[in-house]
């Protein structure tokens, strides 16, 4: 009894140390998700953001075809101090429909801001690419 007590504390300890990570812990790794593409191709957005742990301070989403999202890891106000933004990472994600995006019906003050609405509303999107760029 005393070892069966034992094993089941040990499996419980196991099991819950080991769940899954998300891929992306910090910005940098980013990159990650360009190198496990197939794994998100035909998927639905929400997949491929789950598994970014950085906050995402910065969307933008482009209505071209196809159409596509920004997101960055830094807001508006530090992307334009920098000197060099070719250095902050950007991952561009192509969905396969059509984006209903328009910046001026967006909040005002939150119009770069990623929020929960825009998951429920774009969510179920289907990734058809992921690129990123910037520098690792």
């Amino acid at each position: 009894m005393k070892n069966t007590i034992k094993f089941l504390a040990f499996l419980s300890f196991i099991i819950s140390s080991c769940q899954a990570q998300q891929l992306v812990q910090v910005p940098n790794d980013a990159y990650k998700l360009k190198t496990n593409e197939q794994n998100f191709i035909n998927k639905p957005l929400k997949d491929v953001l789950k598994e970014i742990k950085p906050e995402v301070k910065f969307v933008l989403g482009t209505t071209d075809s196809p159409s596509y999202f920004t997101f960055r890891f830094k807001n508006r106000e530090e992307l334009n101090k920098a000197a060099n933004n070719t250095d902050a990472i950007g991952l561009h994600i192509y969905v396969k429909e059509p984006l209903n995006w328009h910046f001026d019906q967006r909040p005002k003050g939150k119009e770069y801001e990623w929020t929960k609405e825009d998951l429920e509303k774009y969510g179920n999107l289907t990734v058809i690419r992921i690129k990123v760029t910037g520098k690792q």
